[in-house]
């Protein structure tokens, strides 16, 4: 039998721990290299989950239009006025939160302790996956104004809508985290607040926000969009544009 000797054995555990550096080397490297793919895959994930979650909202809006004849009113209110529920609460039963729904005494405000089940509540239609929050918070807002698709003072027909107005309306908006609101309660955003000049405009995604038009459909507004075109996109008055944004 051929002995091996002692210099050998040098070079050739020599040789393994150089193959063992390269490999680690090779690993490393393509670990790094795949990392920034890795994140734009799950980004582009959670985006297509929150257009699912507002295409859902969108039908549950039209569904609730279809049984009362009207979309829902931007919120509830008492005997002196004072709101009480959101447009999120009352659509609940199209949602497959009928069950959620009964549990809710809409007599009562909100975060009376009589609802406390339910503002502990989570619903997952409501919760954006690329914004992580506390349950029940949401970033799901409506476009509330008196020309806005949320009137607050009377719940708005379709057929109220000018011919063609229904895909270039917005009727809910995404904002950013630190203005997040509870899906139950009452609050909602305002023309005032998309208008924000696009350098001061924070969004969940990068390079703007999801929004649901009054037809249904859901479309990417992007922070460049210039002011002409986001401010018709706000109004039932504003004329209608030619150009797709």
């Amino acid at each position: 039998m051929k002995s091996t000797s002692p210099d050998q054995r040098k070079l050739r555990s020599g040789f393994t721990a150089l193959e063992l550096i390269v490999a680690l080397g090779v690993i490393v490297a393509l670990v790094l290299f795949l990392m920034p793919t890795a994140r734009r895959g799950r980004e582009a994930a959670r985006r297509t989950q929150c257009r699912n979650n507002l295409k859902q909202i969108g039908l549950a809006l039209h569904n609730y239009h279809d049984q009362h004849g009207v979309f829902p009113p931007a919120f509830t209110v008492d005997a002196e006025g004072k709101p009480l529920h959101s447009w999120r609460t009352l659509i609940l039963p199209y949602l497959d939160q009928a069950a959620l729904y009964d549990s809710i005494d809409l007599s009562k405000p909100w975060d009376d302790p009589a609802n406390a089940h339910a503002k502990e509540t989570a619903t997952y239609c409501y919760s954006c996956p690329s914004n992580p929050l506390p349950a029940g918070m949401t970033t799901y807002v409506g476009l509330v104004g008196e020309q806005t698709f949320f009137s607050p003072t009377h719940p708005r027909k379709y057929s109220e809508l000018p011919p063609g107005k229904s895909s270039q309306l917005i009727a809910v908006f995404e904002r950013d985290d630190k203005r997040a609101v509870h899906w139950m309660s009452p609050e909602d955003g305002t023309a005032t607040e998309l208008l924000t000049p696009p350098a001061d405009r924070k969004t969940v995604h990068t390079g703007g926000c999801h929004v649901l038009m009054a037809d249904g459909s859901i479309r990417f507004l992007n922070t460049n969009l210039s002011q002409e075109t986001l401010k018709s996109l706000l109004s039932v008055d504003a004329p209608l544009f030619k150009d797709d944004f």
